[in-house]
């Protein structure tokens, strides 16, 4: 109840003034002074379109205070004591706007002089287009029995237990609403996201989380009877997550509801444990024959696999796998690639993992792009980017750079109102976002929460589309790293064409390694039957030994 504890002590306060005042008439002015404070805390309580408020009446109004006077407060409310939050307050602002509707135009000039060596822009036309429709979409699985035609830009995978159950219905309903799709995360199918409606991409993490046996080994009919449902447009088998890539999870018994152990197959009373690898398959071989059966038992709905690129000789070990199945047993190939990226969020990680594994988002789409694309196989997969998504210049450039859409979570959980708290794990959230509290998140709005849901995606996809006029383009797929320029230094500006080093269409397939190093160290390391190869194990035990 300390959460209440100014709006109560006004209403007693108000109460002790008027009772003094009838006595003296000097109290009148306490009168005033509390009953207005009561007053507004009241309409705190009551009104729907703030969670903060309705959580912390009167004293969310401090906070606001305070975030108002400018930069000498920006550190407390957007940075940790150790390491600067990954949004800004220029982003924040981005996306409440955007969200809420209202004019997200800026005043006094650019950014070009804040950011300095690094800013990157796109380039405008003297010939600019115009583009009708803002609904860019992307068909995957063209050769599925079911294909899906996504937007591109859709919510990324946030599970039920990392966010509360108005936070995922809320997300859900903003889905159905915008046309777009909601990634359910390893947590499974919740109630609250078959309440929504909207399109459902499954995830399934190591823990096989809603498809699982007693035993956490993964459960063909589980899945089947999950996966047919029409909500479910299509399964997604999550390899590694960007914010800890390699790493395991944990849900402890204590925050484990009834509701999210049904959600999740599992018991009450233990542990609901993420393993940090897959127990359904340990190959890379094994890893498109599990894709090629999901989409068997799915009834032909698009499979694919999103991972964070760690060790480049696995990857690449998977692309053999690709490349020696691609005409004998096309059915293994997996219909799409997510790419996640270091700078990716999460509810909670150790510091090391967030702040120092895995490979950034850009380099890791970037080293798929090239593979594919090396392979002649890029045709055939489609290849979704996730990391620090957030406006649509981040889309556009994301796209330049090989991909074909694009999702995100902060973006979307600061349109339901996340205010960067980071008490993510501590089950207080104040805005009722990440918790389990039912005080806190009934708090939340979802009739208002997933229009400003929808809202945030409709006007983001708009300016993307506002992008590409101004760049003479007519389609989000004409987007290529020749239109996006970087400053390199106070005197060298390079475009990513030329900064990076783009494969050439069947480049890997001569016998003869590309001028790229990374491909000229591994690739020939890599094999289809394991993620390590031999060389590198030889390395290891050689190290052992000495």
């Amino acid at each position: 109840m300390i959460r209440y504890s100014a709006y109560l002590a006004s209403i007693v306060l108000a109460v002790l003034a008027l009772l003094l005042a009838l006595a003296n008439p000097h109290w009148w002015w306490g009168v005033a002074g509390f009953g207005a404070l009561a007053v507004l805390g009241t309409v705190d309580v009551l009104q729907r379109k703030s969670t903060l408020r309705r959580n912390y009446p009167l004293l969310a109004h401090f906070r606001y205070g305070l975030e108002t006077i400018g930069p000498e407060m920006r550190q407390y409310f957007i940075q940790s004591d150790t390491a600067e939050v990954p949004f800004s307050r220029e982003q924040r602002a981005l996306i409440y706007q955007r969200a809420k509707h209202v004019n997200d135009v800026r005043p006094f000039g650019t950014l070009q002089d804040v950011y300095g060596i690094d800013y990157e822009w796109i380039n405008h036309s003297l010939a600019p287009t115009a583009i009708p429709d803002h609904d860019f979409r992307i068909v995957i699985g063209a050769g599925c029995a079911r294909p899906y035609s996504a937007s591109v830009f859709n919510i990324s995978a946030m599970s039920f237990g990392a966010l509360s159950a108005a936070a995922i219905h809320a997300l859900n309903v903003g889905a159905k609403r915008g046309g777009f799709y909601h990634d359910t995360g390893e947590g499974s199918i919740s109630p609250y996201h078959r309440e929504g409606g909207g399109d459902l991409v499954w995830e399934l993490g190591s823990g096989y989380f809603g498809c699982r046996n007693d035993d956490g080994n993964f459960s063909e009919e589980r899945f089947a009877a999950q996966a047919v449902e029409p909500q479910v447009k299509m399964i997604e088998v999550k390899l590694s997550q960007g914010a800890k890539p390699g790493h395991g999870g944990i849900l402890p018994a204590a925050k484990l509801s009834a509701e999210i152990a049904a959600t999740r197959g599992v018991p009450m009373g233990q542990d609901c444990v993420s393993p940090a690898a897959h127990s359904a398959f340990s190959t890379p071989l094994g890893l498109l024959q599990f894709v090629a059966r999901l989409r068997e038992l799915s009834g032909g709905k698009p499979v694919g696999f999103k991972l964070a690129i760690g060790h480049p000789w696995e990857w690449f070990g998977i692309a053999k796998a690709m490349q020696e199945q691609a005409e004998a047993n096309p059915q293994l190939l997996p219909d799409f690639i997510v790419v996640d990226g270091a700078e990716g969020g999460t509810g909670a990680a150790p510091a090391e993992f967030v702040d120092h594994v895995g490979v950034p988002m850009h380099e890791g789409l970037m080293l798929v792009h090239n593979t594919l694309v090396g392979l002649g196989l890029r045709e055939r997969i489609k290849i979704g980017a996730a990391g620090k998504i957030v406006s649509a210049f981040d889309i556009a450039r994301a796209l330049a750079m090989g991909a074909d859409w694009c999702n995100a979570a902060r973006g979307y959980m600061f349109a339901l109102g996340c205010i960067q708290s980071l008490s993510c794990h501590t089950n207080r959230c104040p805005t009722g976002i990440a918790t389990q509290d039912p005080a806190r998140w009934k708090q939340l709005d979802v009739a208002d929460k997933s229009v400003r849901v929808a809202t945030f995606h409709t006007n983001t996809v708009r300016a993307l589309r506002d992008l590409l006029c101004a760049a003479g383009l007519e389609h989000p797929d004409q987007l290529g790293p020749e239109h996006i320029l970087r400053r390199v230094s106070p005197f060298e500006v390079r475009s990513l064409s030329a900064l990076y080093r783009y494969l050439e269409p069947g480049e890997l397939l001569g016998g003869r390694l590309p001028e790229h190093a990374v491909f000229r160290e591994f690739w020939q390391q890599a094999r289809s039957d394991a993620f390590m190869p031999p060389a590198h194990i030889a390395r290891l035990r050689g190290s052992k030994a000495s």
